[in-house]
């Protein structure tokens, strides 16, 4: 990753600077903007900062993935604004939760409260669902999409659940009358057992992050199992794993308002 990619990391703010300062990092397919609803529903406790990661939403692209990379990348961003005053939170979401603990390993004056939401800092797993997810919007044949609903439509056979469609038709985007991917698919379909792994802590630097750390599972996803709990705990000793009823991986859409409580607490105290 070139000086100049790590200069393209997009970010938007959430809320008024009285707030504890809070940075988000999303999953694979999404966007800073996934968090919004969750940013606005913190307000006045939080004062949020929605980060768009590479190779995803409005960010740069780049010709590798690497999580020890991404998350230099995003220290950079960091120091540069809204981390320039002191350490922050950090929340991150799936891909963006392994961001979020390297970053903490790494840039450890930069983090204050750490929260990983449906992780582990271990391999993810069959990657096979990823692998049908993007070589389906691939096949998608753009010249044919005028509107987005045409993209809607010609995906339902591949991907039937509307609601998977509608998190991932949010990387179309219109160029005057033609559309586009944002996110590079390309690379992270290639990409994608990179994407499902974890670096090593002799490449990540760092061998423990000894501040708070909240881990938060769906208890309806395979993504946190018991087996993980002893690397977790060795790398962030000071871990607390909350399990939200009624959530799969996306504990964030699918369970809101206990992932804002837990969220509020844990941040705020």
């Amino acid at each position: 990753m070139s000086t100049e990619e790590t200069r393209t990391v997009h970010s938007t703010e959430v809320g008024g600077p009285g707030g504890a300062r809070t940075v988000f990092l999303h999953g694979l397919f999404g966007q800073g903007k996934n968090f919004t609803q969750a940013a606005r529903a913190l307000e006045p406790d939080l004062h949020s900062l929605l980060v768009d990661l590479p190779n995803h939403g409005r960010s740069g692209w780049t010709d590798s993935v690497d999580y020890v990379d991404v998350a230099d990348a995003v220290a950079e961003h960091l120091r540069r604004g809204f981390a320039a005053d002191g350490p922050v939170h950090v929340v991150g979401h799936s891909m963006g939760g392994k961001v979020a603990m390297v970053l903490a390993l790494r840039h450890q004056d930069l983090v204050d409260r750490l929260v990983v939401v449906d992780i582990s800092p271990t391999g993810s797993g069959g990657t096979g669902e990823f692998e049908h997810l993007l070589d389906s919007l691939s096949r998608l044949d753009l010249a044919a999409v005028v509107r987005r609903a045409d993209a809607d439509r010609l995906l339902t056979a591949d991907i039937p659940d509307e609601r998977v469609r509608g998190f991932l038709l949010q990387n179309l985007r219109s160029h005057g009358p033609d559309f586009r991917w944002q996110a590079n698919l390309a690379l992270l379909r290639a990409e994608l057992e990179t994407i499902g792994g974890f670096p090593d802590t002799s490449v990540i630097g760092g061998e423990s992050f000894d501040h708070p750390v909240l881990w938060l599972a769906g208890d309806r996803s395979p993504y946190i199992r018991p087996e993980h709990d002893a690397t977790m705990r060795r790398l962030f000793p000071r871990t607390r794993l909350v399990t939200i009823k009624g959530a799969g991986h996306w504990v964030h859409s699918e369970q809101p308002e206990a992932f804002v409580s837990a969220l509020r607490v844990f941040l705020t105290a």
